[in-house]
């Protein structure tokens, strides 16, 4: 386990140890979500349906990943050096994740528009996700009596 940390109550997480747990559990709810839904679409809309559903995930949990090392990176630069990354290097990852998710909705509506909601649905992961952890997160707090 981490260390204790001079000045934290020991069941007190620090914000390094909490966002790592926190990334960790959503990118499982993310696995989760995706594994439970898609039986469901696939029975109830058919293959075209979970297969968009199925490549909007894998865009969702690569965007999710990239957004985390990004904003990592930046962290790690600014902490080191005190500067801020260059603009150019941050908005053209930005825009990458955004050229990766027109590129799945063009494959999508070049085979059916039917599908798009499946991509929008598995785009969507990280939400329910994140609703998900905020209730498990928010018991567990009240649980522990904060």
């Amino acid at each position: 386990m981490n260390d204790p940390v001079p000045g934290v109550a020991p069941s007190m997480e620090t914000g390094e140890a909490f966002a790592r747990r926190i990334f960790r559990l959503l990118i499982i709810l993310m696995f989760a979500l995706a594994l439970a839904v898609l039986p469901a679409l696939w029975i109830r809309y058919g293959a075209a349906m979970a297969l968009s559903f199925v490549l909007g995930s894998v865009v969702s949990l690569i965007n999710f990943y990239w957004l985390r090392r990004t904003l990592e990176a930046v962290g790690d630069r600014f902490q080191s050096t005190g500067n801020a990354p260059s603009a150019t290097a941050v908005t053209a990852r930005f825009l990458l994740r955004y050229v990766l998710i027109a590129a799945a909705a063009y494959v999508i509506l070049r085979g059916t528009t039917n599908s798009l909601a499946g991509l929008l649905a598995g785009l969507s992961l990280p939400v329910g996700a994140i609703l998900i952890l905020a209730v498990v997160e928010t018991f567990r707090a009240l649980r522990a009596g904060l």
